[in-house]
């Protein structure tokens, strides 16, 4: 099967981030990180809604209803879509200028595990912040103090395994995972160094393979669950970014790309946009959903 890459709509994005795809209201959402803008698309629109959010933004997910959990700088809301409200929900204990909240996902019991970035870091300086879940009751835990610039946390189908990427270290995660537990067993999954970038937004298919976006070498890896790289993607945005699985079968998948972040700058047409991938291996599976709100 041939992988065909599609623009979507219009929308450009300075930091385009965290897709999501909402399969009861058929959906996708995703942020423009830096532009404090919440995207909703509803399947067979022509244009998605348009949603302001106080920025930066990290990440969202589902939430039951037409809502979504979000992480903002260093707090968790709950946004509605129908009301247009933004309503709090809990914060973690870090408050710096070099901290905030970047890429979150929902694990299989509800709750919402959202990781911070730590940037202009010096050598040898501590990372502040890491890796956070807000519980379905609202309340937070800590989860890694040692992750200095979170992206792309997903789970395995049976939800025992979390990968985790810190861009900066270019290596992916893995620990085993319990909702209710600490996470044990941290090891390395994969390591990116070979393509000169870090690993980025991430998602799992329905055969267990881990997907990962490698933005500075503008490609969509596939790695198999022992982190063997099966196949890779070329794509069309100079800095692709996050990933997720949609469509009525969960057959395609969605990404976010940068047109110009704090870091880079796109030199593409296409740069900012929002694309969908189709003639994939696997379909992907249905998302976790906030269960706190």
């Amino acid at each position: 099967m041939t992988v065909e890459i599609t623009r979507i709509g219009t929308t450009r994005d300075q930091l385009g981030e965290s897709p999501c795809w909402d399969a009861d209201a058929q959906a996708l959402s995703w942020i423009d990180a830096l532009g404090g803008m919440l995207w909703r698309l509803q399947a067979g629109a022509g244009q998605p809604e348009r949603h302001q959010l106080p920025a930066p933004v990290g990440s969202i997910a589902p939430c039951r209803g037409a809502a979504v959990v979000v992480a903002l700088r260093n707090s968790f809301a709950r946004y509605d879509f129908a009301t247009r409200t933004l309503e709090p929900l809990a914060r973690i204990p870090v408050d710096h200028p070099k901290v905030r909240f970047n890429d979150g996902k929902c694990d299989a019991a509800g709750n919402f595990l959202a990781g911070t970035m730590h940037v202009d870091r010096q050598p040898g300086e501590a990372v502040i912040g890491g890796l956070y879940r807000l519980r379905t009751d609202r309340r937070v835990e800590q989860l890694a103090d040692d992750i200095g610039f979170a992206n792309g946390p997903c789970f395995s189908p049976d939800g025992r395994v979390l990968y985790l990427a810190d861009s900066l270290e270019r290596t992916i995660w893995a620990y085993d995972y319990d909702p209710e537990g600490p996470l044990r067993h941290k090891r390395v999954f994969a390591r990116t160094h070979e393509f000169d970038s870090g690993p980025d937004g991430a998602t799992v298919d329905a055969e267990g393979f881990v997907w990962t976006v490698l933005t500075r070498a503008a490609r969509l890896a596939r790695l198999a669950p022992d982190g063997r790289l099966e196949r890779l993607i070329d794509l069309p945005a100079s800095y692709p970014t996050s990933i997720c699985f949609g469509g009525a079968r969960l057959d395609c998948i969605y990404l976010t790309s940068i047109s110009r972040s704090a870091r880079l700058e796109g030199h593409r047409t296409h740069d900012g946009g929002l694309f969908r991938i189709e003639g994939l291996p696997a379909p992907g599976r249905l998302p976790n959903r906030f269960g706190g709100c």
